[in-house]
């Protein structure tokens, strides 16, 4: 069984290809980078694989099942979750919150505005557990906007494995943080047990050398390379995409 295959995915804005015939398959539990300069598609394809996007041709199969048509509002209930380039919080909320309203996506509860989410114990004791897991359950009552930009990454990533993913979509999580914070989230993300695959965005090489156990390079919408981590660096076509050579 894998745990990802995306087969032939093609997706077009207007007259422009963003994605032409992207094929590869994930293994259970493994750490997959897809390694690419910027519009290369490598968002695209994460919209198309959470379904926030419709492809205009392939499939994409979730653990032997095929989600191609399945809503985007469903995909986390089947193991989904993902985080974004651009970080996606509610500012305004304590990170307990965040964490809290994540969980409540995935409840059975509904959101009601009359029912204060200090009254949902359950799921406010599961959110303090998740921020324990990244480090940041003495944070737990400080409104994100008083936090740093690399808690707010762990905040993102801390909101994800609260949904007990089954494969976990990183949208270039180490984007914009300074070297400690990188260590931090690397140190994170590298001790997610492996019962959760993890996919990852990155464009920078080194990043992905870091953490990848295979890498697949996109370039112009097509996947160029694919391999371990010493067949990516050792392929021609990588030095040429990262190198000009």
């Amino acid at each position: 069984m894998t745990a990802l295959t995306v087969d032939g995915l093609t997706h077009d804005f207007g007259g422009l290809r963003a994605l032409a015939g992207v094929s590869f398959a994930v293994g259970v539990g493994e750490r997959r980078v897809l390694l690419g300069p910027n519009g290369a598609g490598k968002t695209t394809l994460f919209n198309l694989i959470t379904g926030e996007l419709a492809p205009d041709a392939g499939s994409v199969t979730l653990f032997d099942r095929d989600i191609t048509r399945v809503p985007s509002h469903r995909r986390p209930h089947l193991g989904i979750a993902r985080t974004y380039q651009i970080i996606t919080l509610f500012p305004g909320e304590t990170l307990l919150r965040n964490v809290t309203l994540s969980l409540l996506g995935l409840s059975r509860l509904r959101w009601n505005p009359l029912v204060g989410l200090a009254r949902r114990g359950e799921l406010m004791s599961q959110a303090r557990e998740t921020l324990a897991r990244v480090g940041l359950d003495d944070l737990a009552d400080r409104p994100l906007a008083q936090t740093a930009y690399g808690e707010r990454r762990r905040v993102e990533i801390a909101m994800a494995l609260a949904q007990k993913p089954r494969i976990l979509l990183l949208d270039e999580p180490f984007a914009g943080l300074s070297i400690e914070e990188r260590r931090d989230v690397l140190r994170l993300v590298t001790r997610i047990p492996r019962e959760v695959t993890i996919v990852m965005i990155e464009h920078d090489m080194d990043v992905a050398l870091d953490f990848a156990e295979r890498i697949t390079v996109l370039h112009f919408g097509r996947v160029v390379v694919e391999g371990t981590r010493g067949e990516v660096v050792a392929h021609p076509r990588t030095r040429e995409i990262y190198l000009g050579e």
